[in-house]
């Protein structure tokens, strides 16, 4: 297809692997603000910190934040957003490469859900990079991932919780603007982080050890040192989804989702040299097993819209299986 003003692959690339650094820097400082607050308190702290920024964006014309179907955009938030607290949660007990791995599964659960759920066929590529993802999990996981006991599995339940909102924004949020989804998320986190902290409260819950504290801490006030790095992953996260979205805009969505997978070599190397955390080559070898699952995926994404497309779809409308706009 010719480049012109609203197709430009290149620009969507370079979006799109920045929009990757951003988020690759930012989260790995998750394993600091862990070290002070709880998960729920973070959670809280974000949209507290992000609402205005959205608001703002929305004053000056970027989109609308008021949703066309409240129970639907609550539902694919509510999804959502307690699938970024189990891959928030785990970076408190592991290396970011690890937890990426487990999010970054997200592509492989969309395809189980939409030959399952939706009676979508798949076809035998796409069978194949389900039985690589999952390959690549246990690589991942493997001996490291038994010593770490129940937590291991955290990072996987967000990959899930992620597909499914995947799947529930196709389904159910059609014409929703970037920023409503993003607020939703925003919001359903808050509460999520409000309900959790007041039963905590409530039953006076002993703070756990080590990186359970991140689960078990009640409110803390002041934040003291957390405060720059609270700062720098809101407005990373709204620059960094921003980036993601003006990509997809840009580019051919199949093309596009190929560079989303850029954030398995930032995260990694952030984590490394910035935070010192190790990636062993086994995990390494698990993580490219996972990659190569996506990018199968990515790549086989574009012959179903072309032979089998959904009714009503635009062109160059975004395929089921590939991650949802707005989704931090």
């Amino acid at each position: 297809m010719t480049a012109t003003p609203t197709h430009r692959p290149t620009a969507a690339a370079l979006n799109m692997v920045g929009a990757m650094c951003v988020i690759g820097v930012i989260d790995i400082y998750v394993a600091v603000i862990a070290e002070t607050i709880s998960v729920w308190q973070f959670l809280i702290m974000r949209l507290l910190l992000a609402a205005p920024i959205i608001l703002v964006l929305s004053a000056m014309g970027f989109g609308t934040v008021r949703p066309r179907r409240v129970r639907a955009v609550a539902f694919r938030s509510s999804l959502i957003a307690t699938g970024m607290f189990c891959y928030f949660g785990a970076l408190a007990f592991m290396p970011i490469a690890m937890a990426l791995a487990g999010l970054f599964t997200s592509p492989i659960f969309v395809l189980l859900l939409t030959a399952f759920v939706l009676r979508q066929r798949i076809g035998p590529w796409r069978i194949i990079a389900v039985a690589v993802g999952f390959a690549g999990i246990l690589v991942v996981l493997g001996p490291s991932g038994g010593s770490l006991g129940w937590v291991a599995v955290l990072p996987v339940l967000g990959g899930i919780l992620y597909a499914s909102g995947v799947v529930a924004t196709r389904a159910l949020c059609e014409g929703e603007s970037t920023l409503t989804l993003l607020l939703g998320i925003f919001v359903a986190q808050g509460v999520l982080g409000t309900v959790v902290l007041a039963v905590i409260t409530l039953i006076d819950l002993q703070v756990g050890a080590g990186g359970m504290a991140f689960l078990t801490r009640g409110w803390i006030w002041p934040i003291g040192e957390a405060w720059p790095y609270l700062l720098v992953q809101v407005i990373g996260s709204v620059l960094g989804v921003s980036l993601l979205n003006r990509a997809y805009q840009m580019g051919e969505a199949s093309h596009v989702a190929v560079f989303e997978y850029s954030i398995m070599i930032f995260g990694p190397f952030f984590g490394w040299w910035l935070l010192g955390q190790p990636v062993t080559w086994v995990q390494g070898a698990g993580i490219a097993l996972i990659v190569l699952a996506g990018l199968i995926i990515a790549v086989r994404s574009r012959e179903p819209v072309a032979e089998h497309p959904v009714p009503g779809a635009q062109p160059g409308q975004r395929p089921t299986d590939l991650p949802p706009e707005g989704g931090r």
